[in-house]
């Protein structure tokens, strides 16, 4: 059921993003609107990531002890808090948005930039509902409830949804802000009934010499360095990208959404599974298991973004045409989204991958490692972006992010099998190289479909058709080849999912 609703959240989330390009293109108008929100979700984002941290630690600790009340008695002080510190952000930001545009999009000028502080005064307040619904999943997590957690974004991307196609069809970007704001109100009432009944109670009463509170400070302060250089990656990006022509900020928005969809539904999704069992196997010394799980798990990456990574490469521009291309959203638009999402999936194994090898070093309790790697992702991302920004605009900062992404991997490779010796002896060399074989033969097979079948039909149908059959052909051609090549992983996984497939027919035949 948490896969099922996993999924879902992510295909709302597509058509969410569909919704909008088709009501606001790749306009000035939708560079205000995503550049709006950039800076109360990176200060979010660093705030609430941290506490996600260390809030399912804790409360379990004192559950553990049998001091469930004095949990809640902490938490709910940690809610108030954590209302009172977005409330008052929101407060300074409302009154310093100009200044806070200026911060995060200083090439913007004339209507852009009035107009993006318009819109940041009117999404400012979602981080207070951003950061109650991030805390009501942790402590929901904790007290082993996940369905109902999953399932609210779900209600996000819905209301969202809702908001665009009447809030945005009546007041036009100022309705689809406001919406968001309201869609992610729901994301947090939706939670709170099961929280009341797991035992949280609504209290304005602070405890503030509480000694949970303190332990969760300073347990959180160290990742609040950590994601602040993930986020300072995105601000290079943001602040590069305004300077560029109009819509360079909202086909870059566009083409990540797309990328984040596989790297999510696969690289963080197999990361936040895995790192409970190499942290046990780390604990307990079992590096020869904790070093084939984490390779295992790295295989699995490898096998499944290498590919879809190939197939955006390859055919960029029909899945624009097919998710985006309708609306507001003209072939111009669709040209800029294609290019920056042909570069962006240059770089998507190694974001996927550094989801995974970070909790390698998370499960060996060493945080400094991932750090000063980021910090020289940054470096290179910010050195790449001034090269390549000149002649390829917009396309160049995607280019610069994605080698910036695919460094991050193999130094974060190149340093974890330094710690682990032998960590890589099991052939992965060969099976990434066997991996990319197959994937450039998938390529060619899904070029060559794509491309005789072009314009064939008119409209979406035709696209629709183009895409599919190119998709289904180069799938075909990939597995054909994989098992061509002999990969071993690959036979396991089939054998695995014919047996798992016997069983289920077995159990449906009794």
């Amino acid at each position: 059921m948490i896969a099922f609703f996993s999924l879902m959240s992510k295909v709302l989330g597509l058509v969410r993003e569909s919704v909008i390009a088709g009501l606001l293109g790749t306009s000035y108008l939708a560079d205000a609107y995503q550049m709006s929100s950039k800076a109360p979700n990176m200060l979010f984002t660093i705030v609430s990531g941290a506490l996600a941290t260390v809030i399912v630690p804790v409360y379990t600790e004192y559950a553990s002890r049998g001091e469930k009340s004095e949990a809640w008695k902490l938490f709910k002080t940690m809610t108030v808090v954590v209302i009172l510190f977005f409330l008052i952000a929101s407060i300074i930001g409302v009154i310093g948005a100009p200044l806070l545009v200026k911060l995060v999009a200083p090439g913007f000028s004339g209507e852009t930039r009035a107009l993006t502080v318009e819109l940041s005064r009117i999404i400012l307040p979602w981080m207070i509902f951003a950061a109650l619904a991030s805390l009501f999943t942790q402590l929901l997590n904790a007290n082993n409830i996940f369905g109902l957690p999953t399932f609210s974004s779900s209600v996000n991307n819905i209301f969202i949804i809702i908001a665009a196609l009447t809030l945005g069809k009546l007041y036009g970007v100022y309705g689809l802000t406001l919406g968001v704001m309201l869609a992610m109100a729901a994301m947090a009432l939706v939670q709170f009934p099961a929280l009341y009944k797991a035992g949280f109670r609504v209290s304005l009463k602070m405890d503030l010499r509480h000694p949970g509170l303190r332990k969760i400070y300073n347990l959180a302060l160290p990742s609040v360095f950590s994601i602040s250089v993930i986020q300072a990656n995105v601000l290079v990006t943001s602040v590069l990208a305004s300077w560029l022509p109009v819509g360079s900020v909202s086909s870059l928005g566009y083409a990540d959404r797309l990328i984040q969809f596989s790297v999510g539904l696969l690289g963080m999704a197999l990361a936040t599974a895995v790192f409970p069992t190499i942290s046990r196997l780390a604990a307990e010394g079992g590096m020869e298991a904790f070093a084939a799980t984490l390779l295992g798990s790295l295989k699995v990456v490898i096998i499944g973004i290498i590919p879809a990574s190939v197939g955006l490469i390859t055919l960029s521009h029909p899945v624009v045409d097919l998710i985006y291309g309708w609306g507001a959203f003209d072939q111009k638009s669709v040209h800029m989204t294609a290019a920056a999402l042909l570069f962006y999936s240059v770089g998507a194994v190694g974001q996927a991958a550094g989801f995974l090898l970070v909790r390698g070093f998370y499960s060996l309790q060493d945080t400094r490692a991932p750090l000063k790697i980021s910090i020289v992702q940054v470096l290179i991302n910010l050195g790449l972006s001034l090269l390549l920004i000149d002649s390829f605009r917009h396309a160049g900062l995607a280019l610069a992010t994605s080698l910036a992404n695919l460094a991050y991997m193999a130094l974060l490779m190149w340093y974890l099998g330094k710690k682990i010796p032998g960590l890589y002896r099991d052939g992965l060399l060969r099976f990434t190289l066997s991996v990319l074989a197959a994937a450039g033969l998938m390529a060619a097979a899904s070029y060559t479909v794509n491309g005789a079948l072009a314009g064939l039909l008119p409209g979406k149908t035709g696209v629709v058709l183009q895409l599919g059959l190119a998709v289904i052909t180069g799938v075909a051609v990939f597995v054909a080849a994989i098992f061509a090549l002999r990969v071993k992983e690959a036979q396991f996984f089939w054998q695995s999912a014919r047996k798992a497939l016997s069983k289920r027919i077995s159990a449906n035949g009794d």
